[in-house]
């Protein structure tokens, strides 16, 4: 059951630039709380749960971005990590919300982010590219498969039940 808004004027609307100030909120704020496990070559970014929501809600995607270049501000990788970093995620999350199912949801993040985060910190920290993008993409799984999943799947399901959207 997606519920996406239909044109800009929907994504422009009150509701949707709620939903997205929301998200950005919560993923600058989970980012920033988490950060000992947040930045690095090894980290499980617990905010990227939030990636997988654009499959049900477009709404998302800007917010998405927004909190990951607030995150990646406080992060201290520098403007490398807030415009590479940022922009993968928007990246990944337009291309989550084209996704044909909740399981698929969840690549687009973990690849985009494997490859992307992956190559800059390799050359930031002058670590092996493969390791980077073994351990970011391990942190991904773990982010968007164990928790961003379930998560869509419960918003899912409520929404099948009779609840509403955010911003429908």
């Amino acid at each position: 059951m997606r519920r996406a808004p239909q044109n800009m004027k929907d994504l422009l609307a009150p509701r949707s630039l709620a939903v997205s100030g929301l998200v950005a909120a919560a993923y600058a704020v989970v980012t920033i709380l988490f950060a000992p496990i947040s930045y690095g070559h090894i980290q499980v970014r617990i905010s990227e749960a939030l990636t997988v929501l654009p499959f049900l809600f477009p709404q998302a995607v800007p917010g998405l971005f927004i909190g990951c270049l607030i995150a990646n501000f406080a992060g201290g990788f520098g403007i490398l990590d807030v415009v590479l970093g940022s922009g993968a995620t928007l990246t990944a999350a337009v291309l989550t919300a084209r996704m044909p199912n909740v399981w698929l949801a969840s690549v687009p993040p973990v690849a985009v982010n494997m490859a992307v985060v992956g190559g800059y910190l390799s050359f930031l920290l002058d670590i092996p590219f493969l390791l980077c993008a073994f351990y970011v993409g391990l942190g991904q799984v773990i982010a968007c498969c164990f928790l961003g999943i379930p998560l869509v799947l419960l918003l899912e399901r409520r929404m099948k039940k009779g609840g509403t959207g955010p911003a429908l």
